[in-house]
C-alpha cells in the first residue's frame, strides 16, 4: 500500500536529510559528530526513502551498491591513517593541507576529515545491507 503523503513528503525530505548529513560529516570533523552520526542520518534518509516507495526504487536511486560502500570507505579510512607513513610520521597522525580554491579561497583538508568520509561511507553502506536485505524479505 502506498501512501500519497509519504511519498509526497519523502521527495522533499530526502534531499535535506542528506544535505544535513553531509553537514553534519563536514562540522563533526572538529566537533562531536562526524561520519558516524551523517552516515546513521543518510542511511535513515533512504530508508525512509524505502518505506514510502519500494526497496527495488531506493537500489535504483543508490546506483551503487551498499556493499561497494562498505569497500571504499575502509579504503579511504586506511589510506588516511597511512598517508602519514610517507612523511615519516607514526599511523593516524593528522596531516593537514590548505589548497587555494579559486570560488571559495583557502580550504583547511586533513586527514581527520578522509577518516571521517570513510567512517561516513562505511556507516552508510552497513546500514543500508541490513535495512534493504531485512525490507526485501
Amino acid at each position: 500500500m502506498t501512501s500519497l503523503i509519504l511519498s509526497t513528503t519523502t521527495r522533499f525530505l530526502l534531499p535535506l536529510l542528506l544535505m544535513f548529513s553531509i553537514f553534519l560529516l563536514l562540522r563533526g570533523h572538529n566537533e562531536p559528530g562526524g561520519g558516524f552520526v551523517g552516515g546513521l542520518l543518510a542511511a535513515a534518509a533512504f530508508a525512509l526513502h524505502a518505506i514510502a516507495y519500494s526497496v527495488g526504487a531506493t537500489r535504483r536511486l543508490l546506483i551503487i551498491d551498499p556493499r561497494a560502500l562498505i569497500g571504499a570507505g575502509l579504503l579511504i579510512a586506511v589510506a588516511s591513517g597511512a598517508a602519514p607513513l610517507a612523511a615519516g610520521l607514526p599511523f593516524m597522525t593528522g596531516q593537514w593541507w590548505s589548497p587555494e580554491v579559486p570560488a571559495l579561497g583557502k580550504l583547511q583538508i586533513g586527514t581527520p576529515l578522509l577518516f571521517d568520509t570513510g567512517v561516513y561511507l562505511v556507516v552508510l553502506g552497513v546500514t543500508l545491507t541490513i535495512i534493504l536485505s531485512l525490507a526485501e524479505e
